[in-house]
């Protein structure tokens, strides 16, 4: 498949003209070696030419080294050029004119935040990475093929920007049986996980130089995404109750946004208390600011119950709902939810409309039939079991060989935990160290916009079987025990975090 563009008749027979085509597509790469050239049947229909004038640039070709007709099965690109100099010339990108990228203020910020993606092999301790190794993938590759099945021709054009009715109607029931949530079907947004819904209501709800407040510490791809939409972040500190809503007060008392992650915070792992989510919600109402509620990792809880969800506590219309489906199945899937408030469902439904029109639909249907069928409750119970007992060795592991350099409690939620370190080491030094012996941990001060309060690092766990958790954590023992790199001196000032 080549696209030609004939220059007009400059005096040369046309078979010269086509054959300088030719050999230019082979000389730049466009035709690669190998491939077999178009028909002299067809090339001279699609370009209106006769078969005699495309035959004649292909015997001239074939007598210049530059292609060969194998008989009878079409003329073919030569593997051995006979200009390998030229040709590399004009494959070369050195041999290209380079200019700098010529980008916007937005994105030249978009640019900068760039977010990284997970290990596709999960390696100790990479966080918010869920067990590859346990997902029922044979169980999700029959149902996607079943799933090609029940699709009717009238859903194979364009679809509904909120997603695909009857998986939305279903999750909406999920969300109310387990996150206590009024939410209908027609009230559910399907998206491409959290940083397209973080996309979506920065676009929607925020101007310019408005306010929001942000968790300190925070999850660096929330901040991006407001940040990209011109937004002025003010960073509240989370205390032992979650997002102290009386300090926010006092650093702006009347912002556009609220970030929150009540369920479990993340990175320290807090979960919001009653009383600070009726405050939080009463203050909101009082200052007119919306509140974004992401319902992170609320489906692994190891003990007791978890309380409601915070939007369904709102009686004013002012809680989004986000959640994702990259912990609890995994992160390829691309596939999230969006709970605005009823007023709003149309608005975001339109406004997606025109960032992506809609979901890819075969997925949609997969993860339809997983939950009718009840395999995805049984996995996430699965995970529960599974993510405890990783978590267990984990703690009994750091406790009993780094007990002296890090402290590490377990959690009743969460696929990661933090290890505290003592004497106020360097968490940034640490991490680089441990990197260097095959670990990958997150230092807890990159997640603070200020100076941080507190050195740490991130251990993920769910990613990482158990036998891989010990020989890891006793790898790690050795290195901070012998280092002689600096990484176990006290921090000198705290680092400033990502830029904002």
């Amino acid at each position: 498949m080549l696209a030609f563009r004939l220059e007009p008749d400059d005096g040369q027979p046309v078979y010269v003209r086509l054959y300088a085509q030719l050999r230019e597509a082979i000389l730049t790469g466009r035709a690669a070696a190998g491939t077999r050239l178009p028909a002299s049947r067809v090339l001279a229909a699609e370009l209106g030419l006769s078969r005699n004038t495309v035959v004649a640039a292909y015997t001239r070709l074939t007598d210049e080294g530059y292609a060969h007709a194998r008989g009878g099965a079409g003329v073919y690109v030569a593997s051995v050029l006979p200009e390998n100099a030229a040709f590399a010339a004009l494959a070369s990108p050195d041999a290209l004119e380079t200019m700098p990228p010529v980008l916007s203020a937005r994105g030249r910020q978009l640019a900068a935040m760039g977010l990284e993606g997970g290990s596709a092999c999960p390696v100790p301790f990479v966080a918010d990475v869920p067990a590859f190794d346990v997902f029922p993938l044979e169980s999700w590759i029959r149902l996607m093929a079943r799933s090609w099945r029940q699709v009717q021709p009238d859903m194979l054009g364009y679809a509904s920007a909120a997603g695909h009715a009857p998986l939305r109607e279903v999750i909406a029931q999920n969300l109310r049986a387990t996150r206590f949530l009024r939410a209908a079907g027609s009230d559910v947004i399907m998206t491409s996980g959290s940083q397209q819904s973080l996309d979506l209501l920065a676009r929607v709800l925020l101007d310019p130089g408005e306010s929001v407040w942000v968790e300190e510490p925070g999850y660096a791809g929330v901040r991006s995404a407001f940040i990209a939409a011109g937004a002025r972040l003010v960073p509240v500190p989370v205390d032992a109750e979650g997002l102290s809503v009386e300090e926010g007060r006092r650093r702006d008392p009347s912002p556009r946004l609220i970030f929150v992650t009540p369920s479990h915070q993340y990175p320290l792992g807090v979960t919001m208390s009653m009383a600070r989510r009726v405050e939080l919600l009463a203050f909101a109402q009082s200052c007119g600011a919306l509140v974004v509620e992401d319902d992170y990792d609320s489906e692994f809880r190891y003990a007791g119950t978890t309380l409601p969800a915070l939007q369904s506590m709102d009686r004013a219309g002012r809680v989004f709902y986000l959640g994702t489906f990259s912990k609890s199945l995994l992160p390829t899937f691309r596939l999230g939810v969006l709970v605005p408030p009823p007023a709003y469902a149309a608005v975001f439904a339109s406004a997606k409309s025109v960032i992506d029109r809609h979901p890819p639909l075969l997925e949609q249907v997969t993860l339809l039939s997983f939950m009718r069928s009840g395999q995805f409750a049984a996995h996430i119970r699965r995970m529960r079991r599974i993510y405890r007992e990783r978590q267990t060795v984990l703690v009994e592991e750091i406790t009993r060989q780094m007990g002296d350099i890090l402290h590490m409690e377990p959690s009743d939620a969460g696929v990661h935990l933090i290890g505290t370190l003592k004497d106020g080491r360097d968490d940034q030094a640490f991490c680089a160290g441990a990197r260097a012996c095959g670990i990958l941990l997150r230092p807890l001060s990159d997640a603070y916009l200020g100076p941080p309060a507190r050195q740490g690092v991130l251990f993920g766990f769910a990613a990482i079987p158990p036998r891989r958790i010990v020989a890891a954590v006793r790898r790690l023992a050795a290195y901070a025990h012998n280092s002689d790199d600096g990484a176990l001196r006290p921090a000198r000032g705290g680092s400033a975090g990502p830029a904002a």
